[in-house]
């Protein structure tokens, strides 16, 4: 009795004693591991799901760098209007948080740029740190002037990457609840593949020209639809596509999208808005992206629309997906983001 009591005294067992609080401790830090890493492996933490609308950019700088002239830059480049729209919409939104204010509930915000003064001239990308999906953007510098000009040189690069993320983010969401492209035969003719949210319908499926449609039912865009193309024409000379793409459309236009009287009205392109044409790359190929506007000819009808045209030589052809939106009177960005997501979704086999 008196050698059990010894044994249970702490005073009298200092070690044994802390080595059992130091063993509780480590089984409570294991315990409290296991509630936040993955069940893919022990190693790898399972990350927060982010936040945060599509196409805006919290950004992590002092006051007196947002209410200066970097603030100013920033707001200017992200505020640049983008191409095609009937009313004029930014390209990327933003708002502010201090570097004080950067707390655990705002390190949830997907998409997110850090600019600040540092010990060094730094510019770097950083994918899921805090949740997932998200992107952040650092961009330092040894003082103001140098800030300012680090975000001058990358400042597109910078657009460009919480675009993509967003377009990522968004294809992720319609491969949840993609549609059976399986169904449609101008798909299966032509050997492609796309990333379709479910929520579209067909309209017209003839085997060479695909139309889809999603009828719009928030706010007053609930009259208005989101609309995909999908067709392919003969290969032409490198140096004709780009001249091409607007007759192309508008003959797709006069033949597969008539108005309420098919003999007269039929979708054009606007011809008081020049489209733009740029260079880009879908499906690791070299394309045509055109933005520009839509109308009804004798018609009241009109919108924005985005077209990627993709020459396909080996199979002798150009690919084109194209997306049309009809929303009056509201914002369109959002619509023909999704649009845009869905287009350079495209796989060509």
């Amino acid at each position: 009795m008196i050698f059990g009591e010894i044994e249970r005294d702490p005073l009298k067992q200092p070690l044994k004693y802390l080595k059992a609080k130091l063993m509780k401790k480590i089984y409570l830090l294991f315990t409290i591991s296991l509630l936040f890493t993955s069940c893919v492996g022990n190693d790898k933490f399972v990350l927060r799901t982010s936040v945060g609308k599509i196409n805006k950019v919290m950004v992590v700088t002092k006051a007196s760098n947002w209410n200066g002239d970097v603030g100013k830059e920033i707001k200017k480049s992200f505020s640049e209007l983008m191409v095609g729209l009937p009313q004029p919409e930014r390209l990327l939104n933003t708002s502010q948080v201090t570097p004080n204010g950067f707390a655990n509930m705002m390190k949830v915000v997907r998409n997110i740029l850090v600019i600040g003064v540092s010990d060094e001239e730094k510019y770097f990308v950083r994918k899921n740190v805090y949740a997932q999906p998200q992107t952040i953007v650092y961009v330092y510098a040894k003082d103001k002037q140098g800030v300012l000009k680090m975000f001058k040189k990358h400042k597109k690069e910078i657009i460009k990457t919480f675009i993509q993320s967003d377009i990522h983010m968004t294809q992720g969401l319609f491969r949840k609840n993609k549609l059976d492209e399986s169904q449609y035969k101008t798909v299966q003719n032509l050997g492609i593949s796309l990333t379709i949210h479910n929520k579209f319908n067909v309209v017209d499926d003839t085997g060479n020209f695909l139309w889809l449609r999603h009828h719009l039912t928030s706010g007053i865009a609930k009259t208005g639809s989101n609309n995909i193309l999908v067709y392919s024409v003969p290969l032409l000379p490198e140096s004709e596509v780009s001249d091409s793409i607007i007759p192309i459309r508008n003959q797709i236009g006069k033949q597969y999208i008539p108005g309420s009287d098919p003999e007269t009205m039929y979708m054009i392109t606007e011809k008081a808005y020049t489209p733009v044409t740029i260079e880009t790359t879908i499906d690791g190929k070299k394309a045509f992206e055109t933005r520009g506007k839509w109308e009804v000819k004798n018609d009241f009808m009109a919108g924005p629309f985005l077209n990627y045209t993709v020459p396909d030589p080996k199979n002798n052809r150009l690919i084109i997906v194209e997306g049309f939106t009809y929303a009056p009177s509201v914002s369109k960005r959002a619509f023909l983001f999704e649009l845009e997501a869905i287009a350079k979704s495209i796989k060509i086999f």
